[in-house]
């Protein structure tokens, strides 16, 4: 399934790849969730923009499925620049680790084009964070999601540090302060 609908929002399914294979993740619970995003293969661009004839009808598009959708960074682009020209509001759930990923600096390439990033932190410290999310890039995943998130902070209107509520109380109100100094907003988002 390359696109689908939750309440007002139109969402795009573009890999199943991740750099992370976090403990909680819904691809490892499917389960949980009502669609089925598995992908058989990864759409290309035309297959992906015949499902989007009509974004328009939507408050906005978002990049987020069973994948790190930035490892399609080239289709997110071509992608935005489509629905932007239609006038609609664009998202991305992204991990952070899209300059790791691309061994550069993506994000000013995403200015004009992203309204909204929300970036998924999930612990306030490196170790945490390997042990819940067991990224491919190790610890240096956790500092390179914070540093993409003071990049986004630079060129994306709205900025998210978001964390899922499996870690401690404790450990969201630490979260929660790296976001503020980060400058960014703050959300917990409830596991399924």
């Amino acid at each position: 399934m390359i696109t689908y609908e939750i309440n007002d929002a139109l969402y795009i399914n573009l890999t199943n790849r991740c750099t992370n294979n976090c403990s909680f993740c819904v691809r490892n619970h499917p389960e949980v969730f009502e669609f089925d995003l598995w992908l058989v293969r990864e759409p290309i661009l035309e297959e992906i923009m015949a499902d989007l004839e009509t974004p328009e009808l939507y408050d906005e598009v978002v990049f987020c499925g069973y994948g790190e959708p930035l490892e399609r960074f080239k289709e997110v682009i071509e992608i935005c620049r489509h629905i932007k020209q239609k006038g609609v509001k664009t998202r991305i759930n992204t991990n952070g680790q899209a300059n790791l990923i691309w061994n550069r600096n993506i994000v000013p390439e995403l200015c004009g084009l992203v309204d909204s990033i929300s970036i998924s932190l999930n612990a306030k410290n490196a170790e945490d964070y390997v042990k819940l999310c067991k990224p491919e890039y190790g610890a240096a995943a956790y500092f390179s999601v914070l540093d993409f998130a003071r990049e986004c902070i630079k060129f994306i209107p709205e900025v998210w540090i978001t964390v899922v509520d499996v870690i401690s109380a404790y450990d969201i109100e630490v979260c929660r302060s790296i976001a503020e100094d980060i400058g960014a907003g703050f959300r917990v988002r409830h596991y399924c």
